[in-house]
């Protein structure tokens, strides 16, 4: 078949339409046992027919690490920068710290008074500036199945065997 220059214009809209309107959903949850203690985090990453899980534990660690390392971790693995990013997770510290503004304020204020998980949130804020972001706060253990299904990985995680170091919160958990 051939096309006219006209019906190519409008097939490649159409396909740029498609494009623009498909975008890569993340559920993402934290978890540790003890705060600090053993954690884990997991995440489902959907786009299209195309499902991915991952989960990963640490030997000491706290809950707001993992809750935050899984939502780096989802967007490290996305390889389709161009398309729009709707991340749900149920930690309310990391969706209030990106939605309300926190985090802009602590990165100004070079994270002035305490204020922790420096090396996360600079890694997020760097991550971020790569992506169209949207994140939505989604009650946690309650009927959201891809929800469920990340506390299921991030718990699994931190319970497994061979956990990771968290070099940075073992080194300067003190301060």
């Amino acid at each position: 078949m051939i096309l006219l220059p006209q019906q190519k214009i409008y097939k490649n809209l159409s396909y740029l339409a498609q494009k623009k309107l498909s975008n890569i959903t993340v559920y993402t949850d934290g978890a540790a046992k003890g705060n600090p203690g053993a954690g884990g985090f997991g995440f489902v990453l959907l786009y299209g027919t195309h499902k991915k899980e991952f989960a990963q534990g640490y030997r000491l660690t706290t809950n707001n690490r993992m809750e935050l390392l899984a939502v780096i971790v989802a967007l490290e693995s996305i390889k389709k920068k161009e398309l729009p990013i709707h991340i749900y997770s149920d930690s309310q510290y990391v969706v209030k710290a990106i939605n309300e503004g926190w985090l802009n304020n602590w990165i100004k204020n070079n994270f002035k008074g305490g204020k922790k998980n420096k090396d996360l949130w600079t890694k997020y804020y760097t991550l971020s500036k790569h992506f169209s972001i949207k994140i939505t706060w989604v009650k946690g253990h309650a009927s959201n199945p891809y929800n469920n299904r990340c506390d299921e990985l991030a718990t699994a995680a931190a319970d497994g065997k061979n956990l990771l170091v968290d070099e940075w919160y073992e080194e300067n958990k003190d301060l």
